[in-house]
């Protein structure tokens, strides 16, 4: 294992480092030895986690050795009165990490980093008891109500009693090592459920004494979660990982909103409480709850409840907007101060007790909505003083009401009190005497706001660049569509039919051209609905929709407004890759939904991403308005006191939270170092500098801005044909294996099974009458080694593929444009010498009964889906010993640069007025050597001309083989049945030449089959050259005249 100095410390690393990872580590200990704050960034797939826990333990264990071996040492099980264990004797004076991220599926990741290096602190995860709890009736509660039910039974002297809880102690004491080795959230379940002691109280008792704890943001950020941790917080290290949304997390976990429906049900619950109070008073004489208090309670929340309602609305759309200490003034109307929310809050926790016993006993799993009310008084009540209220706003927004509200003469209100301040929560960390806060994650940027935000100085920053080369990322700004329309998501544009016509043709595009998995998001839900509801009933003058056009191609699935449906739209889109029906699945989602938050689509989950406009806040949306003036109001004050501060003003805060969320979308795809993918933003205004330069800079260098959509289309068509494949030569990622020794180490991350499926089937002849094999156009496939050459293998660009012909005779295998006949294929070898392949036949009678293509089409061999073929070997011998080879090209002649054809088509439909929206369509056909200018024909009024350079041909029967799958592409099937029978008849002499040559003429007459006439030329023996030229020509003037008439 290598071992890099870095500031003098000795850091144990897994594998061989990148530079990026040598200097991300560097940060990380520079920010530590001089308690400092940090602010890293590092794309996704650069090892980001791994390095920053080796860089920190590094450290860590230069101040002295791990806590290893060692637990509590307490004669006395923890208080079962309390929920916090007593606090550990005999703690170190080294600092504690806290490492959170945002959820435990991430954590998860985290710890199996942590696995994969050579440290071993001790270590513990913290979770909820909805996760650990083992009992059999608590677990299956959530929430407040679970609390509750696990505080009850813990208590002593119950007749009901947890049997879990009391067993923790002894298992601390009889098993000191545990933490030792990393355990995660299903380890301390499964000890639980093994040896008996909860899992639970488990980790509240060892977090007491370990080196590094994992857990979730909330435990730093929420206030009260905050309490309950019971380390040394002087000189600790946080660290806040995938940290994009730290702002308004800590600005949410501030703040509160009260609606109408939430109070009404706290009124509800504290009339279920004076009814339950008097009950037992004369049932059982049980005077432990006093009724009067629960109803003082509920006639302060039916005093709210008016007040809120006699707020004065003047306006719907922008409610009622007062400064932050107004609510100290509202309440206090109500007898509400710091003197009495004390005892409120006292009565709540009574209220929540008799509910929950009540609910026991009738097996009720309604959570306490009171709790809710206590938790709005703390926060509003929390210091002594009020300076805190000065960073928010009180506001009133009046919602939409229900009918029965109206009838009962009621309005439905929110009563909300914003934090505009995220600092908040940060600034508590400098008062615990902490000694670094780390923030990192794969997309910070624009990181500018963050320390001006978060209230932090972050002198140490970094923002770090991709480990993958320049191959593997396509990053393009797309400003218009096929037919030329401008693409500009604004609310000006948005609502337009061409807008949503353009972008969906462009769709369609992209779906046909990129393989596999394709990501497109929205700026808002409204957008995407708007657009798909437009593709889905707008029809072009084929009757066929935008909507069937991209269904064509790829399976969509959308993604879902109602969080619980989320995971089967998941399920949903990952069955549909995995359909070979079809050439894969298109997820349709929204910027700042699930789909673009920490979801990993590596390989060929997501191929590309499209963005499709700039996801800005919604402006009237209230909270979004009050932030502006409220950032506006503290710029313009702060301003007058230095003129030389930068500062965040409302509209600079608006554009980065359009650039942080384009951010997080686009960081779906490229997920590690062999990893390869495209960026496709569709707004012409990701083409100004101030908006390029927000972009995640490890973009930029990439990033190209093209003026024609016929320019995208054919460098997205190139890149996914031979892009993505000269990944790094030594793969030296942590998080994909070590090959400088030229084999992959134990613990790098296994291929994607779906590529090492498709490449072990294109080693061996297919039978089966549908293969969907993933062939590169350059690799180079060696045998004995194949495992490492997968990183090197570029999947077909399946988005061309067709359905599934019927039973053929036999496959034949395609590679770097040759083509091999079952018995005989033999992968490319060496210099891709091919010798003793049979050549095929052009007469075959089993290709008769082919159905056509609905859409024949010229298509890239090399991105197609292969076709099945088994053609005689006398009549293409007969093809090609008629032809004059200038060339000379031997049949066992090796080419290290064999035939490719190269084609680009882009799809086109007709508006209403019957005009062209797609002007490109291109096919190349190559017998040169050299690059061929292809001439789109363009069929609106402009024309274009693309170079497209290509490989020369070497094998004249590979050409021959070309040649039969562009007829069959471009005929019918009747057609290709008399193509076939001219050729049987030129084969046995049945016909003269001059009527052969005469037909096919008139065969591939038409503007999609000229290509056909000029190539067929090669195969016409060269003393009926000057024939084959006259019926060319006189077919040119027969097609001129028909036209003029």
């Amino acid at each position: 294992m290598p071992t890099y100095k870095l500031r003098g410390i000795d850091v144990d690393f897994p594998f061989e480092a990148y530079e990026c990872q040598k200097v991300y580590m560097e940060k990380v200990i520079e920010a530590l030895q001089n308690r400092s704050n940090a602010l890293l960034e590092s794309p996704t797939g650069t090892g980001k986690t791994l390095c920053l826990l080796c860089a920190t333990l590094a450290w860590r264990k230069s101040l002295g050795g791990f806590s290893t071996g060692r637990s509590k040492k307490c004669s006395q099980s923890p208080d079962r009165d309390s929920d916090e264990p007593p606090p550990q004797s005999g703690a170190t004076n080294l600092p504690t990490i806290v490492y959170t991220t945002r959820t435990h599926s991430q954590l998860r990741q985290v710890i199996q980093e942590l696995k994969r290096s050579n440290y071993r602190p001790k270590m513990v995860v913290l979770g909820s008891r909805e996760q650990l709890c083992i009992h059999d009736k608590v677990s299956l509660l959530r929430g407040k109500a679970q609390t509750h039910a696990c505080h009850f039974l813990c208590r002593k002297r119950q007749k009901r009693h947890c049997i879990h809880y009391p067993q923790v102690a002894d298992y601390m004491k009889q098993n000191p090592h545990l933490g030792d080795e990393p355990v995660d959230i299903e380890d301390l379940f499964n000890i639980g459920r093994r040896c008996g002691p909860c899992p639970y109280y488990l980790s509240q008792e060892l977090h007491k004494v370990v080196d590094i704890l994992f857990a979730p943001y909330n435990y730093l950020i929420d206030r009260g979660n905050r309490k309950s941790l019971k380390f040394d917080w002087q000189n600790s290290i946080l660290i806040f990982d995938e940290a994009h949304n730290l702002e308004s997390l800590c600005a949410d976990a501030a703040s509160f909103d009260l609606p109408s429906g939430l109070l009404t049900a706290c009124i509800s619950e504290a009339k279920t409480c004076i009814d339950l109070a008097v009950t037992r008073r004369e049932d059982s004489n049980d005077k432990s709850r006093n009724p009067d208090n629960f109803a003082i309670l509920r006639a302060l929340l039916l005093k709210l409840e008016k007040r809120i309602a006699e707020v004065p609305i003047e306006s719907k759309e922008f409610g009622f907007t007062k400064p932050g200490p107004y609510i100290y003034e509202l309440l206090g109307d109500l007898n509400i101060t710091h003197k009495t929310a004390s005892k409120i809050i006292n009565i709540i926790e009574e209220a929540a007790v008799l509910l929950e016993e009540d609910k026991q006993q009738k097996k009720n799993e309604m959570a306490c909505r009171l709790e809710s009310f206590s938790d709005i008084l703390n926060l509003i009540f929390r210091d002594k003083v009020n300076a805190h209220a000065d960073f928010y706003r009180v506001h009133v927004q009046e919602a939409e009401t229900k009918a029965t509200d109206i009838l009962k003469g009621k309005t439905s209100r929110t009563l909300s009190w914003w934090c505009f301040n995220p600092g908040i929560a940060m600034q508590e960390f400098s008062r615990l005497g902490v000694g670094s806060i780390i923030l990192t994650s794969g997309t910070l940027s624009p990181m500018d706001s963050f320390a001006q935000e978060l209230k932090l100085d972050f002198p140490i920053q970094l923002e770090n660049p991709h480990v993958i080369s320049s191959t593997q990322i396509w990053a393009g700004v797309v400003p218009v569509g096929p037919s030329g329309y401008s693409f500009n998501s604004s609310y000006r544009n948005r609502d337009s039919l061409e807008y949503k016509q353009e972008l969906g043709n462009a769709i369609v595009n992209f779906a046909r051209i990129v393989p596999d998995g394709l990501l497109v998001f929205f700026p808002s839900y409204y957008i995407l609905d708007q657009c798909i509801g437009c593709w889905k009933n707008v029809s072009s003058v084929n009757s066929t929709t935008i909507w069937e056009r991209i269904c064509k191609h790829k399976k969509p699935v959308i993604e879902p407004r109602q969080s619980s449906l989320f995971p089967l739209s998941i399920e949903d889109y990952m069955a549909k890759l995995k359909d070979t029906s079809s050439s894969g699945a298109i997820f349709f989602a929204v910027c700042r939904g699930k789909v673009s938050e920490g979801l990993d689509f590596a390989d060929h989950t997501g191929r590309a991403v499209v963005v499709t406009g700039l996801p800005f806040p919604t402006s009237n949306d209230a909270k979004v308005r009050l932030k502006r003036e409220y950032l506006d109001q503290q710029a313009q004050s702060l301003k007058e006191g230095c003129q030389a501060l930068k500062l965040l003003t409302g509209e600079d805060w608006y554009n980065q939270q359009a650039s942080r969320a384009v951010n997080q979308a686009v960081g779906r795809v490229i997920r590690h170092s062999r990893d390869y993918g495209a960026i496709i933003l569709c707004d012409e205004r990701f083409g100004y500098p101030n908006r390029q330069s927000q972009i995640s800079r490890w973009i930029q260098p990439h990033l190209t801005c093209y003026n024609k959509f016929g320019e995208v289309a054919f460098k997205l068509t190139r890149f996914f044909r031979d892009g993505g494949m000269c990944s790094p030569t030594k793969l030296k990622l942590l998080e994909n294996g070590n090959i400088a020794d030229g084999r992959e180490t134990k613990t790098a991350q296994p291929r994607d099974k779906s590529y090492s499926e498709s490449f072990s089937t294109w080693l061996k002849p297919a039978d089966k009458a549908c293969s969907t094999d993933p062939i590169s156009a350059l690799g180079e496939v060696k045998r004995g080694n194949s495992s490492n050459q997968l990183g090197g293998i570029l999947p077909a660009n399946r988005s061309f593929l067709t359905p599934c012909k019927e039973d053929q005779a036999s496959e034949l295998m395609q590679s770097s444009g040759h083509v091999f006949k079952d018995k005989k294929s033999i992968p490319c070898r060496g210099n891709k010498q091919q010798k003793n392949h049979e050549v095929i036949d052009l007469i075959d009678d089993s290709l008769l009964d082919e159905k056509p293509s609905k859409e024949p089409q010229l298509v890239p061999l090399l991105t197609k889906k292969r076709k099945v073929l088994n053609i005689e070997h006398e009549a293409m011998q007969h093809v090609k010993n008629t032809g004059d080879h200038a060339s000379g090209a031997q049949r066992s002649g090796s080419s290290d640069h064999p035939f490719m054809l190269t084609s680009v088509k882009v799809e086109n439909t007709r508006t209403s007025d019957n005009r062209t929206m797609v002007n490109a369509k291109v096919h190349l056909l190559q017998k040169d050597d050299g690059a061929a200018l292809v001439d789109a024909k363009p069929l609106g009024p402009e024309r274009m001309g693309v170079h497209l350079s290509t490989v020369p041909c070497g094998d004249e029967e590979t050409k021959g083989s070309v040649f039969l799958i562009q007829v069959k592409e471009k005929l019918s099937s009747v057609e290709y049945k008399e193509f076939v029978g001219l050729m049987k008849a030129l084969k046995s002499k049945t016909m003269k030449i001059g009527q052969v040559l005469q037909s096919i003429v008139r065969l591939f007459s038409g503007p999609e089959r000229l290509p056909l006439l000029d190539r067929f030329k090669d195969y016409v023996p060269a003393k009926y050259q000057s024939l084959y030229e006259q019926y060319l020509k006189t077919n040119a003037e027969s097609s001129t005249s028909n036209t003029r008439n």
